[in-house]
């Protein structure tokens, strides 16, 4: 697992991979987004506007599902920039510019997010310690962003295969 701690072992650690969340939540959002509005009029495209539009929206309702979770933890939250800085180390290898198309980068965007809540689930699954939140809680809400997230990445695959 490359991505999370093997196991969280506290609501410190908990609290900065949810917050690890988040900010990668906003940064997906934002890079599809920029991607979309560099492209010259010409190439722009009602489906994929639309499923910026719904990919948005469904982050910013993640974000929010997440920073509830965060909120309600006994932890310390660790500045917003010290996060964006871990999220930009472990995922911001690559810009738009590596992918052929705002479809592929945005196919990208949704795989890492995919892969992010699939490795954190593991990790509290295979955690012993209590929090202050009830685990369950915690793994319903990363499983329903999780199983958003495959939606994404099937609904992008869907477009680029419609567009083949």
């Amino acid at each position: 697992m490359s991505s999370v701690a093997a196991r969280v072992d506290s609501d410190d650690q908990l609290a900065r991979l949810l917050q690890i969340g988040v900010v990668l939540e906003e940064v997906v959002e934002a890079r599809a987004h920029r991607h979309y509005q560099s492209l010259p009029e010409g190439e722009r495209d009602d489906a994929i506007e639309a499923l910026l539009s719904e990919a948005s929206d469904e982050s910013a309702e993640h974000r929010r599902e997440l920073e509830s979770l965060i909120a309600d933890l006994d932890a310390e939250s660790i500045p917003f920039e010290e996060v964006k800085a871990l999220v930009e180390e472990s995922y911001g290898k690559t810009g738009p510019a590596d992918f052929d198309g705002v479809l592929y980068d945005q196919l990208h965007g949704e795989e890492t997010a995919y892969k992010f809540y699939d490795d954190l689930i593991e990790a509290v699954e295979s955690s012993a310690a209590e929090f202050s939140v009830e685990r369950g809680e915690v793994l319903a809400t990363l499983r329903d962003i999780r199983e958003a997230e495959a939606q994404g990445v099937e609904a992008v695959a869907k477009l680029m295969e419609d567009r083949a």
